[in-house]
């Protein structure tokens, strides 16, 4: 589904549709792309029973977004129809299937009401109303429902004011009026939602308000004939239904309607983010979703008719502490029932969707395999060095374990472990050998981790990746309170008491990160997202220093015997490049100096014999291994303005052609070839190719193809990814093909 901006580098500009039910569990299975800037609301419709399927989506660029489905197929959705009207973000969107309406609120503090219809294979839509909010409020959260048997709509709306703005529209030409204002939370109100209490025609709606405050309030909204005009009293009977003596009216040209406080919901201990009825329950059950990192199901007790919290879903309050890496979630933002109401899902802040499913056998729920993925914006990744597995990082502040997981016939993709959650951005990582990998962070060092026991295990018998039998690896890790280094453990067996002699404040807390993975992990699945986030860090081995800003760039030789660094700079002293030999993590001085501004690509050639830099000063250099030392390299070419603009990658192509490519923000990639002469290397430009927009990612394939042909993805600023072709022997671009990521 569309999500939002989570940090001040990161934005959504699509929408990306997986299916609960899909057993083969694929995952991701459709992006739409259309938007851009954040997406942040979006909605299902159906226009009539038999007609196709829609996705309705707000965003940021002032604009709601139409999409539909064919009949045959729930994931082709196409781009149809762009609604325009409102001048700045939009927030919130609510879709009426008994008139095809469509209502928009907007961060402009006006709500739109659309109309909708569709005929002969064509939508046609027409601007209805605009409704500025009265005091003026920046709507986060709309609800709107058929309000009686006579086709009378309520709009409720909420959002930055305590209070909830209610709106009647009567017949189907009359405009939407304000008719009431509720009072009582005391902060924002993050959502609402409303339903009918029963099936009879003249059933009571309840809506129920969510707040910042951690409440939640119920209304309930009926018809009432004996209701005064001018909606100040209501009779013996109204008021010893309801909670409070204070009645609104609502009026329309056909009936009158009381709406009246019902219930104050309290339990969560933090903010509520949203609530939803279930549409599919014989009784009326409410979900809450919170950022203490619980969901909560309520429901009214039939002796007392008090609401209750019936069952609570995530955290357990021994593991909450928001103020630890691995001791929290971070929160629920959303929790959603399915339409037949026997499961529920919830996208919490780590970035995955948990799923929870109800056994009326046991009368429980329990949670089963979700989707997860980063948070915020990926800034590396790489292959392990016998490519079983993809590490990547980001600006989430964790690194990532992705692999095939092999389950049948069947073969998908999914995380596997969260082998660092760190404190600070993450911004890029490498591989060193198949069990090792460095990452750099702004905390400008650099931290090398080993694969823990518990990994291997779990990646050998769901993804058939086979180690070394005689490699010794550390049991698991965890992270101590108040730091940032990951330290190795033993895990302890089921039945294995833990050693006298050691202190208590030494020996492994059972309830951990990575006390015990075994116990922890599932033998038939990928680890839940309660697994990942505390069961399988990885141990840190060492910690390098040197550089004085951010690090920027990292790279490890294809043998691991050399690992390559370089950090933010906006001078020569800074824009150096920090060689360090793995065998005892010692600096290999001096240091190489090329560049003016901050390097932002290494990569060294197939056989290690070069190491190539590009940077921020528009320049690219090729440093060459020494013969007499192996661990030393001295700069051999170069080329001060390879680019126009800033060059943000580069890659090598294999073989011993000695050629490699480099892309900038000058929409170009160019490819290049290494030359001996009597002074030395030089470096002549094979082709140039230009992109529509900047390329900021390219990596030339590890092997030739056939005929020498070599293959090369580039990626570009607005998010398209293709594949091409280099022909020799001028390794010109053809055959390009863009991937589609459906």
């Amino acid at each position: 589904m569309g999500s939002t901006g989570i940090s001040k580098h990161f934005v959504s500009l699509a929408l990306y549709l997986f299916r609960r039910q899909d057993r083969k569990n694929h995952g991701i299975r459709t992006s739409l792309r259309g938007h851009t800037d954040t997406v942040n609301a979006v909605k299902f419709a159906r226009i009539s029973p038999n007609g196709p399927l829609i996705i309705l989506s707000g965003s940021s660029d002032k604009t709601v977004r139409l999409w539909h489905s064919p009949l045959t197929s729930v994931y082709e959705f196409s781009y149809t129809v762009v609604l325009e009207g409102h001048t700045s973000s939009i927030n919130c969107l609510v879709f009426n299937p008994d008139r095809n309406l469509v209502v928009s609120g907007s961060a402009d503090g006006t709500l739109i009401v659309w109309s909708l219809s569709f005929s002969q294979d064509e939508f046609r839509t027409s601007l209805v109303q605009t409704i500025p909010t009265i005091p003026k409020l920046l709507p986060l959260t709309l609800a709107l429902s058929q309000l009686g048997a006579i086709g009378s709509l309520v709009l409720a709306v909420a959002g930055t004011k305590g209070h909830v703005q209610v709106y009647v529209c009567g017949a189907e030409e009359s405009p939407f009026h304000l008719q009431a204002t509720l009072v009582g939370h005391e902060n924002w109100i993050r959502s609402l939602t409303i339903i009918t209490e029963n099936d009879t025609p003249d059933s009571d709606l309840l809506l129920a308000s969510a707040s910042q405050d951690k409440y939640i309030r119920l209304w309930r909204i009926r018809q009432d004939k004996k209701a005064t005009s001018d909606g100040g009293t209501v009779t013996k009977r109204n008021f010893m239904s309801s909670l409070s003596n204070k009645a609104h009216l609502l009026r329309t040209s056909r009936a009158s309607y009381l709406l009246t406080f019902e219930a104050l919901l309290l339990g969560h201990e933090d903010w509520i983010y949203t609530v939803q009825w279930c549409a599919a329950s014989p009784k009326l059950q409410l979900l809450s979703s919170s950022a203490d990192n619980s969901l909560a199901i309520w429901e009214a007790e039939e002796s007392s008719g008090i609401w209750v919290c019936k069952t609570r879903l995530g955290e357990i309050s021994s593991q909450k502490g928001s103020t630890t890496a691995t001791g929290s979630t971070g929160g629920f933002w959303n929790g959603l029932w399915s339409p037949d109401g026997q499961s529920i899902v919830s996208l919490g802040r780590t970035g995955s969707w948990r799923l929870w499913m109800y056994d009326r056998e046991s009368d429980r729920w329990s949670q089963r395999f979700g989707v997860s993925g980063h948070v915020g914006p990926i800034t590396g990744i790489a292959w392990a060095k016998d490519g079983a597995f993809l590490l990547s990082t980001g600006g989430d502040q964790t690194t990532r374990l992705h692999a095939a997981w092999k389950h049948g016939e069947v073969e998908t993709w999914h995380e596997f472990s969260r082998p660092q959650i760190h404190g600070y951005d993450l911004n890029c990582i490498d591989s060193i050998g198949s069990t090792h990998f460095i990452s750099g962070a702004d905390e400008k060092s650099l931290r090398v981790f080993d694969e823990p026991k518990g990994t291997a295990e779990l990646l050998q018998r769901l993804c058939g990746i086979f180690l070394s039998s005689d490699q010794v690896m550390p049991g698991a890790a965890n992270i101590p309170v108040l730091g940032l280094s990951n330290k190795a453990i033993e895990n302890l067996g089921d039945n294995q008491p833990s050693n006298g002699d050691v202190e208590p404040t030494d020996a492994p807390d059972p309830s951990s990160l990575g006390a015990d993975y075994k116990r922890a992990s599932n033998p038939e699945n990928p680890p839940l997202e309660d697994q990942l986030a505390r069961h399988t860090l990885w141990p840190e081995r060492e910690k390098l220093y040197g550089h004085g800003y951010e690090i920027s760039a990292v790279a490890a030789s294809h043998d691991g015997k050399i690992v390559a660094t370089a950090c933010r700079a906006s001078s020569i002293d800074h824009a150096v490049i920090r060689l360090y030999e793995t065998k005892d993590w010692r600096e290999v001085k001096p240091a190489l100096t090329s560049h003016s501004l901050t390097v932002t690509c290494l990569r060294f050639s197939a056989d290690d014999r070069y190491l190539l830099s590009v940077g921020r000063d528009r320049k690219w250099s090729v440093f060459e291994r020494e013969v007499s030392d192996g661990e030393k390299y001295s700069l051999a070419c170069g080329n001060p303005r390879g680019h126009t603009r800033m060059i943000l990658s580069a890659s090598w192509a294999p073989g011993e052609a000695r050629i490699f490519a480099t892309a900038g923000r000058d929409k170009v990639v160019k490819t290049w070839k290494l030359l001996e002469n009597a002074q030395g290397l030089e470096a002549i430009c094979l082709a140039t190719t230009t992109y529509p927009t900047a390329v900021t990612a390219i990596d030339l394939a590890p092997r030739i193809l056939r005929n020498g042909f070599v293959a090369i993805a580039v990626g570009t600023e607005d998010g398209e990814v293709s594949v091409s072709i280099l022909s020799p022997p001028d390794m010109v671009l053809s055959l390009s093909r863009k991937i589609d990521d459906a």
